[in-house]
């Protein structure tokens, strides 16, 4: 009897290469980050160049792409153990640990080259330890504890203060307060999902919660402490002269309305609400980042 496989045309099983190699990418998120880097570029750059905006784009999706097939690398065997994850490319069989390599190797060399032929170095480095921190250093942590989530924030942070370095080739207060606004939103982003997806990353052991992992008071009280920062760090690139006083107060009404859904959060303790936060962390982002980027043009 000739398996399903083996039927296949050549045509066809290309094709399930392709897209599953895609699937490894995790696009839509990788998008996101994109866009958190070209908030940054576009803040820091007196002029955009659209062809160099572009480029760096690609760039930023394949240093993402790259750190996200590392971690579904390491973590193959313990995605078979989730139900969400079950059916990604490696633990399915789709695509095998040496081809996940290669396509690493791809759109690292890729990206790193786009980097510091179109760029700089300096944002060739940060694109490197973004990727190393994420995939060597925050994917074994999560069955280790919350620290995971500290580690994680540092280089899902870096993408606006990559973008600005790269329009402009300077390290200094303005970038390092776009990392603090998107390193404090991490925490209630992160926590938030953990807590939605508790029973699923128990199964593979992983330790995302704080406060012993408990999906209680003490938990909801450190979502809402780190929410707390994005209030005062909001007003930051408006006293710094990046951008004008209306996305400052877009950013704190957005702040506000976020702190709100952490103090639902801490009445309820429930699945419903962690959930109601999830998607607010979704929206507070990029309403933010996109007032900002109004208010410079």
């Amino acid at each position: 009897m000739i398996s399903s496989e083996s039927s296949l045309s050549i045509g066809e099983k290309i094709s399930g290469k392709v897209k599953a190699l895609f699937e490894l990418i995790k696009f839509r998120l990788a998008s996101l980050v994109a866009f958190s880097g070209i908030f940054g570029y576009y803040l820091g750059a007196e002029a955009i160049d659209w062809p160099k905006l572009i480029l760096f784009s690609i760039g930023a999706i394949g240093i993402t792409g790259a750190a996200n097939t590392i971690n579904q690398i390491i973590e193959k065997d313990l995605d078979k153990l989730m139900k969400r994850t079950a059916n990604r490319p490696l633990p399915s069989g789709r695509l095998s640990v040496e081809e996940a390599i290669v396509w690493v190797v791809v759109l690292g060399v890729t990206a790193m080259y786009i980097f510091l032929v179109y760029f700089n170095l300096t944002t060739a480095l940060l694109a490197l330890l973004s990727l190393i921190l994420y995939g060597f250093v925050y994917t074994p942590l999560k069955r280790v504890g919350p620290i995971a989530v500290f580690v994680g924030a540092i280089p899902g942070a870096f993408p606006p203060m990559i973008g600005w370095v790269a329009a402009t080739n300077q390290f200094g207060l303005e970038p390092g307060i776009l990392f603090a606004i998107q390193f404090f939103w991490q925490f209630p982003h992160f926590w938030a999902i953990a807590w939605v997806l508790d029973e699923d990353y128990k199964k593979a052991g992983f330790k995302l919660l704080p406060s012993q992992g408990g999906k209680d008071l003490r938990t909801t009280i450190q979502i809402m402490i780190y929410t707390l920062f994005l209030l005062p760090v909001g007003w930051l690139p408006f006293k710094l002269g990046m951008t004008d006083i209306n996305s400052a107060l877009v950013a704190t009404v957005c702040g506000v309305l976020f702190l709100a859904q952490t103090f639902h959060l801490m009445r309820k303790c429930s699945d419903k609400t962690a959930l109601q936060l999830m998607f607010g962390s979704f929206i507070y982002l990029p309403i933010v980042q996109i007032a900002f980027l109004l208010d410079k043009m």
